[in-house]
């Protein structure tokens, strides 16, 4: 079957190499868009983004994240954007909404040509004071959970596809 928009999610790829220069307003406006059309549980929408592309801010967040996981190096590859989700914790799918989001912005970005990672440690971050004085900083309230991070940018390079694993899919008729 030849379908663009399987195709599309066939060839996205996660992207570890970004040029400097930033990502264009209309390009940022559809794929935050395509985040908020993403399922969530009873339509809720617990899920909340937080786009960053101020340098400090993005800076500050990465060494907080960097710490977390224990290295030294920028675990946002350089990104232009960082985009955080979080949700608000009171809903029993806020994982599961959020981690939606994070797919569409994924999604979305490569089917207009832009590079984009899910990067981790989100949860670690946001419930830490540090985090949550970021937040208050950035006028965002509620009893949230961070859920990921989708960073962006126009790729340097980007990899070719894994194997996928034989066992992947288990048919029962």
């Amino acid at each position: 079957m030849d379908n663009q928009i399987i195709r599309s999610l066939l060839e996205r790829r996660s992207c570890r190499s970004y040029r400097k220069e930033q990502i264009a307003d209309d390009e940022l406006k559809a794929v935050l868009e395509a985040g908020e059309y993403a399922p969530s549980a009873m339509g809720r929408q617990s899920a909340k983004m937080v786009v960053l592309q101020n340098r400090d801010d993005i800076a500050h967040l990465s060494a907080m994240n960097a710490k977390i996981m224990g290295v030294e190096t920028d675990p946002f590859y350089g990104a232009p954007t960082v985009v955080i989700v979080l949700a608000d914790r009171n809903i029993p799918t806020c994982v599961e909404d959020g981690s939606l989001v994070l797919g569409n912005l994924m999604n979305a970005a490569h089917a207009i040509g832009l590079g984009s990672c899910w990067i981790n440690r989100a949860y670690e971050e946001f419930e830490s004071e540090e985090g949550k004085a970021l937040l208050r900083k950035w006028g965002v309230e509620g009893n949230l959970r961070g859920i990921g991070h989708c960073i962006l940018g126009y790729p340097e390079s980007v990899k070719e596809a894994a194997p996928r694993k034989k066992d992947f899919v288990t048919i029962v008729r």
